[in-house]
């Protein structure tokens, strides 16, 4: 095995420890296994994939690693260790979690973004670090070197990881995601924590069917066999396109990375989208053949410009999809996180994750969380009504331009042009008023409220995910406003002028560069705000770029994106693999300052 730096791990401290018992682990609990520190937050759409791709890998090697969650919070909500102990439960996190609300491991581990991988050796060194997606066969193949190592050397122990689980008490509805009203007045309602889809009577509470097995899975055929994986976004169609398309509502299937449909007279399901593959390739606004296209976590989907836009959450991106034709492809967005308004093949969003067509059916709203804004399209563009980026947030009413939301994950455009927002880590429904650019808080207290439907009567229901129920609200009160917060990660000084940035990767054991269809490596950097960057932005293939930072601005975001494509080494049918990461570094323009941006895709840096 190729020589690694011996960097010994810096010992686990925190406010808490959650699937333990109540115990607190050490370094020295862990000497003989090797350990996967994931650094996640979450509300981050790609520390969820983290957690979806570890599972096989927890599985296969369960006598020897130990994964435990670092969580690093990015909102002020994410910090409140009720609302983690909820969101461990919600995406089923079966590995120890230590909570580390003030980010201190996160800063003596060197994270930047979320997530971040640190693996530690049976000895207690850390052995690589990784950040982004996509590590998982990397991983792989560097803990069977680490097996075969340590195991020589003596120093590897066997045996089960130190888990103990909380059986919460049953509730009819888990974590539900999303909801639609059908025409009877009933409420079809994605029970996500629960893998299926629920009926409900026009009471809100009355289960009437469901449709699904409850396990996590994704089969087709009848209700009593169909499977799901956290499905959220429900559209229904309208009838002419149903009855050409054979089944009646379009569903959201986040973590399959599918659309299916469903039949509302037999609740037989189809998958209508989707290869359940997740998307990991390159920005094309063609048009595909809906079964083969790869998805990434749709979150949402509404009927809009005569076909079913899909916020796309795990790329950044809407995407549409024909159900008369069957074809599918990108809508708008270029996979990069951030805040950028304009033609739709240029916008960028965070993680969008509600939809709402207006009743005129003129305008998309969408709920783009990450960013904390309310977003709508028009004409072919996108605009921006509420939000300021990705480390601002809060709860603050009044004047558009200076309101704050936290975290949304649900919208409704309402007949009267104003529109409602499930202002999720605010525990409120906000409403937006584009005839005033005012916005007020309507409800408060509520439990992460992650959508809101509207009856044929006018009643507005909200989703109150983490209460594990609709509940009715009225939209036409007032209630006080919050306050206002930032993101309070550490910030970065760098030395006016000539800097370097310095994205760090080096391939996976077993593996090499792949240039089979051009540059291997892939850099695209842009700041805010944009004259913090005299020179340097853009897109190139080289990881390593001449920056030029601006003394006459305080300080910003740099904002970073990396890919690296990789193929096996020596194998007859080589498979290939794509790593990326999106970085939102804050900065501060200081004299003095670091004259070099070190950022690791893969690898250590020890410079």
């Amino acid at each position: 095995m190729a020589e690694t730096p011996r960097v010994r791990a810096p010992e686990l401290r925190g406010r808490a420890w959650l699937n333990t018992g109540g115990k607190a682990l050490t370094l020295a609990d862990l000497r003989g296994k090797i350990t996967i520190l994931d650094f996640w937050t979450f509300c981050c759409i790609n520390c969820l994939h983290v957690l979806d791709e570890l599972r096989p890998l927890e599985d296969k090697y369960a006598d020897v690693l130990v994964t435990i969650g670092v969580h690093s919070p990015k909102f002020e909500h994410e910090k409140d260790p009720q609302a983690l102990a909820a969101a461990v439960e919600r995406y089923g996190v079966s590995h120890p979690v230590l909570d580390d609300p003030t980010l201190r491991m996160w800063q003596e581990y060197a994270a930047k973004a979320w997530p971040t991988l640190t693996v530690i050796d049976p000895e207690g060194y850390v052995v690589a670090s990784m950040a982004g997606e996509g590590h998982a066969e990397g991983l792989a193949r560097l803990l069977d070197e680490l097996i075969a190592a340590h195991e020589a050397k003596g120093t590897l122990r066997r045996g089960d990881a130190p888990t103990v689980l909380v059986n919460e008490p049953p509730t009819a509805l888990r974590f539900p995601g999303k909801a639609a009203v059908l025409e009877g007045g009933t409420f079809l309602v994605a029970d996500s924590a629960n893998h299926s889809l629920v009926e409900l009577a026009t009471d809100g509470e009355t289960e009437l069917r469901r449709i699904g097995t409850g396990k996590r899975g994704r089969t087709d055929g009848k209700p009593g066999a169909a499977e799901f994986s956290e499905p959220s976004g429900l559209c229904v169609l309208p009838p002419r396109v149903a009855e050409l398309a054979g089944y009646d509502v379009v569903v959201a299937d986040t973590v399959n990375h599918l659309l299916r449909g469903v039949r509302l007279d037999t609740g037989e399901v189809c998958t209508v989208a989707g290869s359940g593959r997740q998307w990991r390739g390159t920005v094309d606004f063609g048009t595909h053949d809906a079964l083969a296209v790869d998805l990434s976590s749709p979150w949402d989907v509404a009927y809009f410009d005569d076909r079913v836009v899909v916020a796309m959450a795990g790329i950044h991106q809407l995407w549409w999809f024909n159900p008369v034709t069957r074809t599918a492809g990108v809508y708008a967005g270029t996979t990069v996180e951030a805040l950028r308004d304009g033609p739709l093949d240029q916008v960028w969003m965070a993680q969008p994750s509600g939809l709402s067509t207006s009743p005129d059916g003129t305008k998309l709203w969408i709920a783009d969380s990450e960013s904390s804004a309310l977003r709508w399209i028009e004409g072919g563009e996108m605009h921006t009504a509420v939000g300021q980026g990705l480390f601002d947030f809060g709860h603050v009413d009044g004047p558009a331009a200076e309101a704050l939301l936290q975290h949304p994950l649900g919208v409704l455009a309402l007949a009267d042009g104003t529109v409602l927002v499930a202002d999720t880590y605010n525990g409120a429904v906000r409403r937006y008023d584009p005839a005033t650019q005012l916005v007020t808080t309507v409800a408060t207290g509520l439990a992460e409220p992650s959508d809101l439907v509207r009856t044929a009567g006018g009643d507005v229901y909200v989703v109150e995910s983490a209460a594990h129920r609709l509940v009715a609200v009225d939209p036409a009160s007032v209630v006080v406003e919050g306050a206002r917060h930032r993101t309070k990660r550490p910030v970065t000084d760098l030395a006016p002028g000539e800097i370097v940035l310095d994205v760090v990767f080096s391939p996976a054991p077993g593996q090499k560069l792949d240039d089979s269809f051009g540059p291997p490596t892939r850099l695209v950097v842009s700041a805010s705000p944009p004259d913090l960057l005299i020179e340097g932005a853009g897109e190139g293939s080289d990881l390593r770029r001449r920056l030029v930072i601006s003394e006459a601005v305080p300080g910003g975001v740099l904002q970073v994106v990396a890919q690296a494509a990789t193929c096996d080494a020596d194998a007859a049918h080589a498979a290939c693999h794509l790593t990326r990461q999106d970085w939102g570094v804050p900065v501060r323009v200081a004299t003095g300052g670091a004259v070099r941006l070190p950022l690791v895709l893969r690898g250590l840096d020890t410079d």
